[in-house]
């Protein structure tokens, strides 16, 4: 993927999703320049459609992963 199709907040998310596999709540926590998990939210789902990003459910958790 192209990064300079990305805003600053996506490459952020992408960047923590880097080297391991997280949940939004720990993408969160790790993500300075995003606060809120809504718009956290509307981002993991731009990536998704980007193809930059993916997700699975493991032990009743949700968890991302840079594709």
């Amino acid at each position: 993927m192209n990064n300079t199709l990305l805003t600053t907040n996506e490459k952020s998310v992408l960047s923590a999703l880097n080297k391991e596999h997280l949940t939004s709540f720990q993408i969160l926590n790790k993500v300075e320049n995003i606060s809120m998990i809504l718009s956290l939210y509307t981002i993991i789902d731009k990536l998704k459609i980007k193809g930059a990003l993916k997700s699975y459910m493991k032990e009743n958790k949700k968890y991302h992963y840079a594709a």
